[in-house]
């Protein structure tokens, strides 16, 4: 994104300032005018002063006028003798002591009492504004301190002041971003720390269970070594133990890298007759032998880009889920249908129906409804369907009436 090159001048301080600057040497200057001025009458006066002492004494001696009105007009040098020898004479020479010349000695005080008069208020008014503007830029700068000192400690809930234009403001928008980043950053890691010891917690509670059964099957077996019906049968539940072991396993990792985005998704155009078909292969036999049925609906022709193994367990999950809940001699249906913009999946079953309190939580890891604890499944087919289909851009819905059925429905958007 093209950012405009920020300038001293858009910042309303700076720009304050600099506009007091100008104005004070614009006054500056009408202020040494008039001082100029000033000392030049000043200097008049004290000329005028001196030649009428001069003329004075010299009328008192009897010169004539017109010769005082020469000698104070006549500014060049005699023939016979300099005024420069008799004012030597009369020992005034240029290294004499100002104030054994009255005139100037005045001329001087006079000088030096005008010029504090004139430069000390405007000293005392640019260094007042120039206090002024520092203590409000080290307000500034405080506050600023104070903000990122508690973004380093991990507060975020005040920002840096950007309320106008300028370098220093641009600086503070920078830093503003950049703690936004540091926020979710931390956030971000929060929530992995959350979810790993989520995720220990939940592995390590369901685990406990088969790893119990597993543990009396084998003290069972060991004390029955001569009955080998005992040990066939609890062989058996050994075995049913470890398989759910060995599923729980391989599903919380599915979903750990799910949640974890380590999982990147190969799409590619694939027939959804085919898909569907595959989804449900090895849950016929299954089916089959629980005297239930399922059966597919739809187009042959339809299609849906997606990563055909992922989309397949996510189907084959959620018609597990129905063969679960669904008693002897039912059925799973299984339709879908597309249109330009949207492909719908539908998995129905006439089985049990999920009850309003719980339909909100099915699809939370371990969820088991009170109902249905007697049914088979670990809680987490339908939480991983669901991931493996947000995790594509689709979404997954449901609909259930007690001891009717329950419809899941699968939509991606194109």
């Amino acid at each position: 994104m093209n950012r405009t090159t920020p300038s001293l001048m858009q910042d309303r301080q700076i720009r304050k300032y600099y506009t007091f600057l100008l104005t004070f040497c614009f006054l500056l200057l009408i202020t040494a005018a008039l001082f100029c001025r000033q000392l030049t009458d000043s200097a008049k006066s004290m000329l005028l002063s001196h030649d009428e002492a001069v003329a004075s004494s010299l009328i008192d001696q009897g010169v004539p006028e017109n010769i005082i009105a020469k000698a104070l007009t006549d500014d060049e040098a005699g023939q016979t003798q300099t005024g420069a020898d008799l004012l030597e004479k009369l020992g005034i020479v240029p290294s004499l002591d100002t104030q054994f010349l009255p005139h100037l000695h005045s001329f001087r005080n006079h000088a030096w009492y005008s010029t504090l008069t004139a430069l000390l208020p405007i000293c005392l008014l640019l260094l007042g504004m120039s206090l002024l503007f520092l203590h409000k830029r080290d307000k500034l700068y405080r506050h600023a301190s104070s903000i990122i000192n508690n973004y380093i400690d991990g507060d975020y809930t005040h920002r840096l002041p950007q309320t106008d234009e300028g370098t220093i403001y641009q600086v503070f928008s920078s830093v503003d971003r950049l703690s936004t980043m540091l926020q979710a950053q931390n956030e971000t890691e929060y929530r992995s720390k959350i979810f790993l010891r989520n995720t220990i917690s939940d592995i390590s509670h369901q685990l406990r269970t088969p790893l119990a059964a597993l543990s009396m099957y084998q003290e069972i077996m060991e004390n029955e070594p001569d009955h080998p019906a005992v040990i066939q049968k609890f062989t058996a539940k050994t075995e049913l133990a470890l398989n759910r072991m060995e599923q729980l396993i391989e599903s919380m990792l599915k979903i750990t890298r799910l949640d974890a985005g380590s999982i990147v998704f190969e799409k590619r155009i694939c027939n959804l007759s085919e898909l569907v078909s595959h989804a449900v292969n090895e849950l016929t036999t299954r089916a089959a032998s629980e005297y239930k049925e399922i059966k597919l609906e739809g187009s042959s022709e339809g299609t849906l880009p997606c990563d055909p193994s992922w989309t397949i367990e996510a189907i084959g999950n959620i018609v597990k889920n129905a063969l679960d809940h669904t008693d002897a001699n039912g059925t799973i249906h299984i339709s879908w249908d597309t249109s330009p913009v949207t492909t719908r999946i539908m998995i129905s079953d006439d089985g049990n129906g999920i009850a309003p309190e719980d339909i909100h939580h099915i699809f939370k890891r371990f969820y088991r409804s009170r109902k249905s604890s007697d049914t088979q499944g670990i809680g987490l087919g339908l939480s991983l369907a669901k991931s493996i289909v947000e995790g594509q851009g689709g979404s997954i819905s449901v609909q259930s009436t007690p001891h009717v059925g329950t419809t899941f429905t699968i939509l991606f958007t194109s």
